[in-house]
């Protein structure tokens, strides 16, 4: 609760307000000392963007430190982190607005990193140029693969980037990189992003940081505030670009260790992330 009212009642008025505002660009603060590891916000997202296997916009890191009895224990939620300098864009031999990525900066988008599934050629320069490890290469795998039948579930088509996108063998997403968007087809609704909504501690706060009557400038405003500098892996290897070719999109995922076991916090970091933190 804030001043007696739910975080998420504020939050849903916030983005309302900054989609009727020019210039406004979204942000996400996460505030770790709330975070129960419940993982309701990567089943939420999972569900929401109908996501195969192989494929986590917010996986959750879990760590722990001290010896008993004096154990402590971190959860992370590490969404794309939305980098107003992603190296992720640098990367892509297709980049720009419209073309197979970009940092947008202007209309409903404006903070995200876009993705246009249409344009993307599946090169994977981005996915091994991202710190956090937050983008990864549609395999095309299926839930239920393997299995008598194939479900229902695993047919349905996702409206990412708010468009229909069949799950059919040889149709894009497949073979493309996908990341979290923070649900841009919600937020053009005027809707909460589902991690946010299905979180049952309230960790999350979403909106226009630069915004002075939000919930999100409030809380940031109130306490320190951490950035991920990177996202390690157990095992991970420097893939370089020329190593890429040939390789499967479940190789260059093991490869840098997708999605991540541990995150590096900092004051700030070169990449500019729009995701922020409160550390316990």
């Amino acid at each position: 609760m804030f001043e007696g009212r739910d975080e998420l009642e504020i939050i849903q008025e916030d983005i309302k307000r900054a989609l009727g505002k020019p210039g406004s660009k979204w942000a996400m603060l996460i505030d770790l000392r709330r975070c129960t590891a419940c993982k309701a916000c990567t089943a939420g997202c999972v569900a929401e963007q109908k996501s195969p296997p192989g494929i986590i916009y917010r996986p959750v890191y879990e760590e722990e430190s001290g010896k008993f009895p004096a154990v402590k224990r971190l959860f992370t939620p590490r969404p794309c982190q939305q980098c107003d300098d992603p190296p992720c864009v640098e990367a892509c031999p297709n980049k720009g607005e419209g073309k197979a990525t970009w940092k947008s900066s202007k209309g409903v988008s404006s903070g995200i990193v876009m993705i246009n599934y249409e344009k993307c050629i599946g090169c994977g320069r981005c996915v091994i140029a991202c710190p956090y490890k937050a983008r990864a290469l549609d395999a095309g795998y299926l839930h239920t693969e393997g299995t008598p039948a194939i479900q229902e579930y695993d047919k349905a088509p996702t409206w990412e980037y708010s468009k229909k996108w069949p799950r059919e063998k040889h149709h894009i997403p497949i073979n493309n990189a996908r990341k979290c968007h923070f649900c841009y087809h919600r937020l053009k609704n005027g809707m909460v992003p589902m991690c946010v909504s299905t979180c049952i501690s309230r960790a999350n706060y979403f909106g226009d940081p630069e915004d002075k009557g939000s919930l999100i400038y409030k809380v940031m405003k109130d306490n320190k505030i951490k950035v991920l500098s990177e996202v390690k892996g157990a095992g991970e290897t420097k893939l370089k670009n020329d190593e890429l070719k040939g390789k499967t999109p479940g190789v260059i995922s093991a490869a840098i260790a997708y999605p991540g076991t541990t995150p590096v916090f900092s004051d700030k970091s070169k990449t500019k992330p729009r995701v922020y933190y409160i550390l316990p």
